[in-house]
């Protein structure tokens, strides 16, 4: 199974030689004495409601404000949450977990075993509409119940007392300590829940929460919000930061200039800034396991169904032009849909293993040849259709790129580019409101499945309507009867792989790395390429 979530597209502008003749911040707002950080956020928070969360803004605060049986820790380490021992059956079908005593919510009511239990229900019932609710495939009743087959009390987790809980899976799942830590299977206060109904996670006031941090100042649509200490938080002795601020900042103009004036602890840069920046004190590169590509919508757009067609759109754009002129923050050319460093066998990197140069090289011969062979097909001779994507500054620039690639080079296609803010992307997108989007996808732990399974025909985060049987085949055994052996499930996921690039049924550009200034004085912080990446549990300022 995948876990995924829509990445922002980080804010980026040329910016002048002004703003960039120093190459550090002044002093920080922040002191060693009030423990403040100030940080950049690029994109709105969606929602606070861990059923329904579907990006990385919305995951990051979840991962601060909430807690799960696990926490992930430096380089996606299980750390202790909520649970503090965990027994697994011979048979690896039965997961045990003991709950510590004395965690709290910050309404003042104990985190039990029945907080787990009410919002994994929650969750896979269809009633909830959870984008999410595919991640519990694998545990008892969980598919039958998203098909709405069973009732949501069937699915395979109990509460055993108070402080002990028990998770019954159908099948092994090799990652499942991972899941743990992830937000979508963190607890729920079901008094909170029912409190608020259709408000409940809508904005700060509207939550309760059980993390090192709550959330503040939220209204549910404004760009600045803080993540203060919750006192009542079971190990809130060990946490140094009294507060986080974040400002939504669409151009590393602005946020660099108040990362310059000591009012931001850390901006992401810009390609111009980047260049200019790299090797200074506080220049910090962050790799994600993610992957920008465009998706075709079949269902809207029948000659999307046509192969050369896509094909050919492909074959004109210069990634590595991309990445280097557009981009340059320290991104790279994609090789393939899953990102490289994620997940390897036998000394072998899966991007390597799975790697087919013809569907993501630079041949505008070939890509002119397919796409008069595909209008010929089609009986025209051309074609209007449009790229969606976010309203951010880098985001226009990577709509402009591939707007001009494709007219420049392919004859009768006449593309539009629409920017819109990243709410009404995700909404649009989930809706088949689109013709091309340009969509992202990031890792939540390390598994080539967490990506690969967005393009089964029936996963609801394939927007574009792909559909491939021998794709679902490989996917499906992977996830069931070669679930327990490495060396056949890994041979699934790479045939599924090349059968997905070498039928264009996706359009890799790029897997994603963004170029920060992040102030010296900022200790602590623990960042992970896969799943919420950020962890503020041990920051503090130096």
């Amino acid at each position: 199974m995948k876990l995924a979530k829509m990445f922002k597209l980080g804010a980026v502008v040329a910016l002048s030689a002004v703003f960039l003749a120093a190459c550090g911040s002044k002093s920080s707002s922040s002191s060693s004495s009030s423990q403040v950080l100030n940080w950049d956020e690029s994109a709105e928070l969606s929602t606070m409601d861990l059923s329904t969360a579907t990006d990385v803004v919305s995951f990051d605060m979840l991962n601060n404000t909430m807690e799960g049986l696990y926490r992930i820790g430096k380089n996606s380490k299980i750390e202790p949450g909520i649970a503090t021992k965990t027994k697994v059956s011979s048979d690896g079908l039965t997961y045990t977990f003991t709950l510590r005593k004395g965690a709290k919510w910050s309404n003042g009511e104990e985190v039990t075993a029945k907080d787990f239990v009410y919002s994994w229900r929650r969750t896979v019932n269809p009633k909830t509409a959870s984008e999410y609710s595919y991640l519990f495939s694998g545990i008892k009743n969980a598919d039958a119940i998203m098909d709405g087959k069973q009732d949501a009390s069937t699915l395979g987790i109990k509460a055993d007392g108070k402080y002990k809980l028990v998770v019954t899976l159908e099948k092994k799942i090799p990652y499942f300590k991972l899941l743990m830590g992830f937000p979508v299977f963190f607890p729920q206060n079901q008094t909170a829940v029912e409190k608020y109904g259709s408000k409940y996670g809508t904005a700060a006031k509207y939550m309760v929460y059980d993390g090192p941090f709550k959330l503040t100042g939220w209204t549910g649509s404004n760009l600045t919000w803080s993540l203060t200490k919750n006192k009542s938080y079971w190990d809130a002795k060990n946490v140094k930061l009294s507060k986080i601020n974040y400002s939504v900042n669409k151009s590393t103009t602005t946020s660099y200039n108040l990362y310059q004036s000591g009012k931001l602890d850390a901006t992401p840069l810009s390609a111009e800034q980047a260049k200019q920046l790299s090797g200074k004190t506080g220049y910090t590169v962050r790799h994600a396991s993610s992957t920008f590509y465009l998706q075709y919508n079949q269902n809207k757009d029948a000659f999307f169904k046509n192969k050369k067609i896509r094909e050919a759109i492909s074959l004109v754009i210069n990634r590595k032009q991309f990445v280097n002129k557009v981009l340059g923050d320290g991104s790279t050319a994609a090789k393939g849909l899953v990102s490289p460093g994620l997940a390897s066998y036998n000394g072998k990197d899966f991007a390597t293993a799975a790697y087919t140069s013809d569907s993501v090289s630079y041949n505008v011969a070939k890509a002119k040849k397919l796409w008069k062979e595909g209008l010929k097909e089609l009986g025209v001779s051309s074609l209007s259709f449009s790229i969606l994507s976010d309203d951010t500054d880098k985001a226009k620039q990577s709509t402009e790129f591939l707007q001009s690639a494709i007219e420049s080079n392919l004859k009768g296609a006449h593309v539009t580019a629409t920017n819109v803010p990243f709410k009404t992307r995700l909404s649009r997108t989930t809706s088949g409101d689109f013709d091309i989007v340009l969509s992202a996808w990031g890792a939540d732990f390390s598994d080539p499945i967490s990506f690969l399974e967005l393009f089964k025909s029936d996963n609801s985060y394939n927007n574009g309507g792909w559909s491939n049987s021998e794709y679902d085949s490989l996917i499906d055994a992977a996830s069931t009867t070669d679930a327990g052996n490495t060396a056949k499930r890994w041979s699934d996921l790479v045939k599924a792989e090349k059968i997905l690039m070498e039928d264009a049924g996706t359009t890799p550009i790029y897997h994603q790395a963004t170029a920060w200034m992040i102030n010296t004085k900022v200790k602590g912080v623990i960042y992970n390429s896969a799943g919420a990446n950020y962890n503020f549990k041990d920051a503090y300022i130096k």
